[in-house]
């Protein structure tokens, strides 16, 4: 197990020991996801009205002290690249998480559950303990719908401080939570860290919200970093829209007409991006539809079957982790994206990652093949 300093001297950035080695080392914002019903009413007065926010420390830290009692509340370690560590993890795949959470001797418990989350799931935890609290994020389940609110806390005092060459060049691929753009000093840091070794670097975008304002970084990244790029129906026709300065809304596509708009118009377009290289790989994720690869110039669709989900959270995370940890042993682009669809669609049936290893068995077994 690695660890570093449990002690309030530890703070913000502590010294941790390195494991020799690790296939996956997965970058992100450490969070507590907190999965739980709720009434519209409730959330408004809450003043957590948006699909997805930003809320005080405070106010989430209420919310948590209230929802521990009820019993349908489930918490488990998150983030996108916390998930996608843990299901690579499940996967025998040999999974780091490198993050910044709060001090636990400072009283700071939910810091004590992220690791735990991640040891059970055979993730090697990487931390540093910052001086905000650990963060937290809110699924509510709503009248059919999905709220989420958010409070990073500790997350954002991850630094380029915490992410040494020897940490990143024992890697055989990294995964970068697309919300740590923000941060460019530390996500070009990671990237250049990576090149200089000759290892990938798969970042999924995050948001629509996130493509909106990084397209242009992403664009550039992918033109001097081995990059794959992961994005899902949306965030891809938002993409597409930048680069070529339109200004249509999502809102003025149907879902069918999304996915035409995707296979007929956009994919023919991306492809010429990823021509002439290995990198960068465009994976976008179809939802119940698949996923299409762009790689090398050319355009891989692979289908799957859409099923009724208990909750989305971490399906697309679920989707990276698989897709990554088969690229890892050198499977084919289809067998990448075939086994990404296979685990995402086990992910859908449970509330975010909260899923047993034995359920991810047979999937592990395939990768050994």
């Amino acid at each position: 197990m690695i660890t570093n300093h449990d002690s309030e001297s530890s703070i913000p950035h502590s010294s941790f020991l390195i494991p020799n080695s690790y296939e996956l080392l997965c970058f992100g914002n450490a969070m507590i996801d907190v999965f739980s019903t709720a009434e519209p009413a409730w959330l408004d007065e809450l003043g957590i009205t948006e699909p997805a926010q930003h809320i005080p420390m405070d106010l989430a830290q209420r919310i948590l002290e209230g929802l521990v009692l009820a019993h349908d509340t489930v918490l488990s370690s998150g983030g996108g690249a916390a998930n996608v560590a843990k299901i690579g993890a499940m996967l025998d795949t040999e999974s780091a998480f490198a993050g910044c959470v709060g001090v636990p001797s400072a009283g700071d418990n939910l810091a004590a559950v992220f690791r735990k989350d991640l040891e059970t799931a055979g993730v090697v935890p990487i931390l540093s303990y910052g001086k905000d609290k650990t963060g937290l994020c809110f699924a509510f389940s709503c009248d059919g719908a999905t709220r989420i609110a958010a409070s990073p806390g500790a997350a954002l005092e991850f630094s380029e401080a915490d992410v040494s060459e020897e940490l990143v060049s024992r890697a055989e691929a990294i995964v970068l939570d697309g919300y740590m753009l923000d941060r460019r000093p530390l996500v070009q840091h990671i990237m250049q860290l990576a090149s200089r070794h000759g290892i990938p670097v798969a970042l999924d975008v995050a948001s629509v919200f996130q493509i909106k304002e990084k397209t242009e970084a992403i664009l550039q990244y992918s033109r001097i970093y081995p990059l794959i790029v992961f994005m899902n129906t949306d965030e891809a026709i938002v993409f597409y829209n930048n680069i070529k300065k339109s200004s249509d809304k999502l809102e003025a596509y149907s879902e069918r007409e999304k996915e035409s708009l995707i296979l007929k118009e956009i994919c023919p377009v991306l492809k010429c991006i990823t021509e002439g290289e290995i990198f960068p790989i465009i994976v976008i994720k179809l939802g119940g539809k698949g996923a299409v690869v762009l790689a090398g110039g050319n355009i891989y669709k692979e289908e799957t079957f859409a099923i009724t989900p208990r909750n989305t959270v971490g399906a697309g995370d679920a989707f990276c982790a698989a897709f990554i940890s088969a690229w890892i042993r050198h499977k084919s682009i289809q067998e990448c994206a075939a086994l990404g669809n296979k685990v995402a669609r086990e992910i859908l049936l449970v509330p975010g990652t909260s899923i047993g290893k034995a359920k991810l068995k047979s999937y592990a077994k395939l990768l050994k093949k």
